[in-house]
């Protein structure tokens, strides 16, 4: 008979966070079938609904961020953090786990905190090239950091960091149909480039201006534009685009749901700079030009990009130059087909394939160890 085996992960509030959760996730269940995985999220968030679609349990924190803008707002956040610590508290004296993971997110932050010092032991993944405050303040007691770009001793202890990579969702290197079929079910054609343009989750609109701005250059390049506007943004640009006038070469709509599909299709793909959009790129060796969010803690998008711009591994055009220069850039990369070959190779050579997996290893013997102290 196989050993109990409870493991608590928390995290959330965009895509970035919840699909390498998920991952972590999937990868123990995979390894260990018998393995009860109990997710705890923000109430409010993304996570409240994706989780579960996913097929796992998941808790709500009534926790929130501090509002820089207006300081007096914080009082109620504050109270919000301690009844989020006595919630997390009770969930895990319930749910008694082995081990807790954290990947960044509000309800993180109570989660781990009171997981150590409950004597839980804890793994944070901290995806970007900059860590976030959060992870910061719960690297101090974590037992192991997970990390997906070298040099983060700058901001953890080094004898906890192990290098893994940045979990991706899974399927993405499993596609089924010829890039032919696909691009067909797009209403375009085989033999012409195809650029792939997306905002993360929840849409961007530097992105969905940018296109907005330069509608007659794409309908005159020939150049196929497939665009993911995020559902918040999507009403709005459907009307614009009435008036306007869409070009036949551009596809538009507000969610993909099948990234592996799309991203077989694309030559070129136009992206923020979150974590684990750079990580899918990597995996699969797609020719990227970044565009850094503004609105993120430590401007963490603008180090990814150019963790990887170094290397010559992607090109980046900042948010405010987006607008004038990211359409006339993409269609000058997609015809430079030595340029594509090059940025394809570099950026192959920072991909982890299994990086869920090497997660859950490490998770594994944490919640082993645990085990054979109580014993």
């Amino acid at each position: 008979m196989k050993e109990e085996l409870r493991v608590i992960v928390s995290g959330g509030g965009t895509g970035g966070h919840i699909f390498p959760a998920v991952s972590i996730a999937n990868a123990i269940k995979s390894q260990h079938p018998e393995a009860e995985i109990l997710f705890v999220g923000a109430e409010g968030r993304m996570e409240m609904q994706r989780v579960p679609a996913a097929g796992y349990p998941i808790k709500a924190l009534p926790i929130c961020g501090f509002d820089r803008k207006h300081l007096w707002k914080n009082v109620a956040v504050l109270f919000k953090i301690l009844k989020s610590r006595r919630l997390a508290r009770r969930i895990i004296k319930d749910f008694r786990p082995m081990a807790a993971v954290g990947v960044g997110g509000y309800a993180s932050g109570p989660t781990l905190n009171m997981a150590e010092a409950m004597g839980i032991p804890t793994l944070i993944q901290e995806q970007n090239s900059y860590a976030g405050v959060t992870n910061k303040l719960l690297a101090k007691r974590a037992d192991k950091i997970c990390v997906a770009y070298e040099g983060m001793e700058r901001f953890f202890p080094k004898e906890k960091i192990i290098l893994t990579g940045n979990p991706v969702r899974q399927g993405l290197l499993e596609c089924k149909r010829s890039r032919e079929e696909i691009l067909q079910g797009f209403g375009f054609r085989p033999d012409r480039k195809t650029v792939l343009l997306m905002g993360g989750s929840l849409g961007a609109r530097t992105l969905n201006e940018s296109v907005m701005g330069n509608l007659s250059l794409i309908g005159e390049s020939g150049v196929q534009f497939i665009w993911q506007t995020g559902g918040y943004y999507f009403p709005q640009l459907k009307e614009r685009l009435k008036q306007a006038g869409k070009p036949d070469n551009l596809f538009v709509t507000d969610f993909i749901s099948r990234m592996d599909e799309a991203y077989a299709a694309a030559d070129l793909v136009i992206s923020r700079a979150g974590a684990s959009s750079i990580s899918e790129l990597c995996l699969l060796g797609k020719p990227a030009i970044l565009v850094p969010s503004p609105n993120v803690a430590e401007d963490h998008q603008t180090k990814n990009a150019m963790a990887l711009v170094d290397k010559d591994a992607a090109l980046c055009v900042t948010d405010a130059e987006a607008v004038d220069k990211l359409i006339a850039l993409a269609l000058a990369t997609v015809a430079d087909e030595s340029r594509l070959d090059r940025l394809s190779r570099n950026i192959k050579k920072l991909a982890f394939a299994d990086s869920a997996d090497r997660i859950a290893d490490e998770v594994y013997k944490l919640a082993v160890a645990y085990r054979e102290r109580k014993k």
